[in-house]
């Protein structure tokens, strides 16, 4: 925002949740739904100070209440891609909630996406996870819409990006080898 007034607008656009925020993500696993909601109150990990972890039950004072949508793009054998529309705007939200229900981010070292999908011995698979690491070195993320009302003249915006070539080039990979595992 270039001024104090639109510097205002938008934060209380942030804090009515009336921001318009769409990610995609390539998480690891079959996600087995086809959409869902994911509801868990998030808070700092209590032995791991770099990450944020996901309070349930008689825990959940401590952390704070984080809402994310999510719907299934492609299924690719071992990873899913999906979208995920965020309610709240937690720290790290959707890399917390996803690996909360088993899945998640591919390459997210932080969170444990960067280990080769556990109990799998074939050596051509790990090279081909080992380069997918190589050509995405990061977490499988990215914030595709961003959509607010205009601080000044009220008009709705929206902004898109497409997914960047380094996560497209591991989707290509991807729909490769699931295609070739199928077959």
């Amino acid at each position: 925002a270039k001024t104090e007034d639109a510097m205002t607008h938008l934060a209380k656009q942030f804090f009515d949740k009336s921001i318009e925020r769409e990610y995609v993500a390539l998480v690891w696993g079959n996600v087995e739904a086809d959409e869902g909601t994911i509801e868990g109150n998030i808070g700092r990990h209590p032995k791991n100070r770099l990450q944020n972890t996901v309070f349930q039950d008689d825990e959940a004072e401590k952390g704070k209440p984080a809402v994310t949508h999510f719907k299934v793009l492609e299924r690719l054998g071992y990873v899913t891609l999906i979208s995920c529309r965020l309610e709240t705007g937690r720290t790290h939200q959707i890399r917390v909630h996803m690996k909360y229900i088993g899945h998640t981010l591919f390459n997210d070292e932080r969170y444990g996406g960067e280990k080769i999908l556990k109990g799998t011995s074939f050596t051509k698979y790990k090279q081909f996870v080992e380069n997918c690491f190589k050509v995405l070195p990061r977490q499988a993320l990215h914030a595709r819409t961003l959509g607010f009302v205009h601080p000044r003249t009220g008009e709705a915006i929206r902004l898109e990006a497409p997914v960047p070539e380094d996560m497209e080039l591991c989707l290509e990979k991807w729909r490769n080898y699931s295609k070739h595992t199928k077959e």
